[in-house]
């Protein structure tokens, strides 16, 4: 009984259904860069793939080694190779045919979905309407305190009208109350009232010379921050290859985007709005860069020269600051965020800080510096003995130097 209740359960337990969320992990971590599911990409669409070949041990060896099967004189193989310019498809031979199975499983279960997804949404007004900022009532308190001076104004010349007619009627004779215009006490203070007026808004001024805090240019194409580091996890330094390596944090090249795009030809993201509310055509603004760089993306190759896109740059400091990406995201293990703000949830980026002297100064005063297992403060002796002597407990920016003028401006 026992051998042949064996014999009925191992059958059946050899046979191991296919896994379509595992097949999904497969699928993003090898195929998603070259193929969709409804889409033709550098690939084609593989909606329907397995209907395609004629026998699914063909399929599994064109994806283990597409070469032996094109060597193999099939018919198909090899009008596909013709068909996408006899470029070759990945080999990957260490995936099993288990693994290729999910990915097929995965693939039937996308394909009887529609197409777009939950794309089609709409999202909600934290879009571009949402970007307002809070508004500066320094406005309205100045058209108030206007009025109460106003106000106060005529409540003294009544009362003077008031203190005459007092006056005249005890029979004490009481002079003729001046206007308020030719009083000399009310001009000397409306004369310091405006003096000091003046003085605070030329100070503004002056101080706020040269400075782009909120600075939204409008680019030559509509690059969204929100979408490529926040939604879709793009590292900073997947295009700023530059912020840990060197001064500057560098503007991508053209090719870094193609990296991507040449795949990636529409675009089926939350909707996108300007600052204004204007909605934007992400698919539009995809065509906009492949006429920058001469890509034709029916025939999927360069057939024109590029040109270079001319962005506007946004975040400038005076010739005479000097400040180095690297030193700060490296020795300093400082974030994007610090200085450039919530960056993953700007569709346009807008320069966040007033990147003032007093602003840089009050961080190196506040901010604490990895001084630990750090080799850049390994020359910083008596702060690392203060610290095992538990005379401090942490050191800032400004006890390495970070207020000194020199460090700066030399």
């Amino acid at each position: 009984m026992l051998i042949l209740c064996a014999s009925i359960v191992i059958p059946f337990s050899a046979v191991k259904a296919a896994d379509p969320a595992k097949g999904k992990q497969i699928f993003q971590q090898n195929c998603a860069s070259c193929h969709n599911v409804h889409k033709k990409l550098t690939g084609p669409a593989l909606a329907g793939v397995e209907g395609r070949w004629s026998d699914k041990k063909l399929l599994h060896q064109w994806i283990h080694n597409s070469a032996s099967v094109l060597a193999s004189g099939d018919k198909y193989a090899n009008d596909l190779f013709n068909e996408y310019n006899k470029t070759a498809m990945t080999a990957f031979p260490s995936l099993t045919n288990e693994e290729i199975d999910d990915i097929l499983a995965y693939i039937s279960v996308e394909e009887k979905k529609p197409v777009g997804g939950d794309n089609g949404k709409t999202p909600g007004k934290e879009t571009a309407g949402a970007k307002e900022q809070g508004s500066d009532n320094s406005l309205l308190f100045g058209i108030i305190t206007l009025i109460l001076a106003v106000v106060a104004l005529i409540l003294m010349q009544i009362n003077s009208n008031l203190n005459k007619l007092a006056g005249d009627k005890e029979g004490q004779p009481t002079p003729e109350p001046i206007p308020f215009y030719k009083n000399k006490a009310y001009i000397a203070l409306a004369i310091l009232v405006l003096f000091m007026v003046g003085g605070y808004f030329t100070i503004q001024g002056a101080i706020g010379l040269g400075r782009q805090k909120d600075y939204m240019p409008e680019q030559p194409i509509f690059y969204s921050h929100k979408v490529h580091a926040g939604i879709n996890q793009i590292n900073c330094l997947y295009c700023h290859a530059g912020a840990e390596k060197s001064k500057h944090a560098m503007i991508p090249s053209e090719n870094i985007c193609m990296n991507c795009h040449k795949a990636i030809k529409e675009y089926s993201g939350p909707e996108l709005f300007t600052a204004e509310g204007k909605k934007v055509d992400g698919t539009a603004e995809i065509a906009k860069l492949y006429d920058y760089v001469g890509w034709d993306a029916d025939k999927g190759k360069y057939t024109k020269p590029g040109r270079p896109i001319e962005w506007t740059k946004i975040h400038n400091l005076p010739d005479h600051v000097y400040f180095n990406h690297s030193q700060h995201v490296v020795a300093g293990k400082q974030q994007c965020q610090t200085c450039h703000g919530a960056i993953t949830e700007m569709d346009e980026v807008h320069q966040f800080s007033d990147l003032s002297m007093g602003w840089c100064i009050n961080c190196h005063r506040t901010t604490k510096v990895q001084f630990a297992d750090n080799n850049y403060y390994s020359i910083f002796e008596k702060l690392h003995q203060d610290i095992k002597d538990k005379k401090i407990d942490s050191v800032t920016v400004e006890m390495v130097g970070g207020t000194e003028c020199q460090k700066c401006h030399y």
